[in-house]
């Protein structure tokens, strides 16, 4: 799985995140290079709270860095104050669920850095949270998130357990398995002094975080599935086999909308694959024609400026995930809405591969992009509107 800012909070909301929020767009506005000044010019429009733009290096972390972050996001929604949470706490917890199942079925679910938005979820409820100061998982020498070897002995080790010639698995295959994250990622305090208090995971995530884990919805819309009701997330990474709501097209939008205009921002999985989805740029954009009908001027100045879009209908993303032109392939957290000198309106995403963008570490997508390339999103139900809510199964 894999990888927004702005917001018009109402006239009754507390001003002072609009004001914070506004200092921190036209700071990213002063630092744009001049060519993207000329292309493409975003308006706030809705602009939430969010914590500092971080790099989840060399792994396929997005999920923990994005779901991690969303929860930052709900912390300050509720008043309490920002904490860096542990996104290597949180993916380290994963792997040890995702292990489980691994070995459970035989080597027969993938394995991988990559997880899903509901594994954060998932994983706080059962695990609980940790600072970052307290658990960075640099534990190997590097100053940034390196997983390829880490990821390539894990891989080997757990498909040795399942092919073993004995038959028989013995218990200490978990304790194994727990023991080569500690020699990467590094040993888990079961006790921590933050803020001059002690705390355990568990405490802290209850105390400090603060978040109930069983007020959050995942979400997606397909064809196949009756609306409404609960269906199967099927793409690779969905390792724990967890359902979302299906949504009609529509309607996955409006959740959205009705988030951000009430003060709740949304983690957002998607497809970031395509060559219209530059991060460099900052713009996600869904041009009128196929990049393979486009010529090279076209693609050339595909993101010189605002363009007519293509309308997405439920059928073409349908088409899109069938034919694997839409994959899982990244996870970010939908901060805001903008629009850009037309009039258009633009979700404001923030993703983790550091700040080094026109926008400083965010990006604007287009409402087509996001009805065509959204693999699901996570939002606190107090963010969905009541008459969805009543439709739910």
């Amino acid at each position: 799985m894999k990888k927004i800012l702005l917001s018009l909070v109402v006239v009754f909301m507390a001003g002072h995140q609009l004001e914070a929020q506004d200092n921190l767009v036209n700071s990213l506005k002063a630092n744009q290079s001049d060519s993207a000044k000329l292309k493409f010019q975003f308006t706030s429009v809705i602009n939430l709270e969010n914590s500092p733009v971080k790099s989840q290096g060399s792994s396929g972390t997005c999920w923990s860095y994005s779901g991690n972050s969303f929860l930052e996001s709900e912390m300050m929604r509720n008043g309490k104050k920002f904490v860096d949470i542990s996104e290597i706490y949180t993916a380290r917890c994963a792997y040890i669920e995702r292990a489980v199942m691994y070995v459970r079925m035989h080597g027969n679910v993938g394995w991988g850095d990559g997880a899903e938005l509901h594994d954060v979820i998932n994983t706080y409820k059962k695990y609980g949270a940790v600072p970052y100061e307290v658990y960075t998982g640099l534990n190997y020498g590097t100053s940034k998130n390196k997983f390829g070897e880490m990821q390539a002995a894990l891989e080997g080790m757990l498909k040795g357990i399942i092919e073993n010639k004995n038959g028989k698995l013995t218990k200490n295959w978990l304790p194994a398995f727990t023991a080569a994250l500690d020699a990467y990622l590094g040993k888990v305090p079961e006790t921590f002094t933050y803020n001059g208090k002690e705390y355990t995971p568990q405490t802290f995530a209850k105390e400090v975080v603060g978040i109930q884990a069983d007020q959050y919805i995942e979400m997606s819309s397909f064809t196949f599935a009756p609306y409404y009701e609960p269906t199967l997330l099927m793409v690779p990474d969905n390792w724990s086999l967890q359902s979302v709501y299906n949504l009609p097209l529509d309607e996955m939008t409006e959740v959205v909308d009705h988030a951000l205009e009430n003060g709740y921002t949304v983690a957002w999985a998607t497809d970031v694959s395509e060559k219209n989805f530059s991060w460099k740029n900052g713009v996600a954009i869904v041009p009128e024609k196929d990049i393979e009908d486009m010529d090279a001027d076209e693609i050339k100045k595909m993101f010189d400026g605002p363009q007519k879009e293509r309308e997405i209908t439920a059928q073409l993303r349908q088409d899109a995930f069938d034919n694997y032109t839409t994959t899982d392939d990244h996870g970010m957290h939908i901060v805001g809405l903008a629009k850009d000198q037309n009039g258009k309106e633009y979700y404001m995403v923030k993703n983790s591969w550091g700040d080094k963008n026109d926008y400083k570490g965010y990006l604007y997508v287009s409402k087509a992009f996001f009805k065509y390339k959204t693999t699901a999103i996570l939002v606190n139900q107090g963010g969905i509107p009541g008459s969805t809510m009543r439709k739910l199964k």
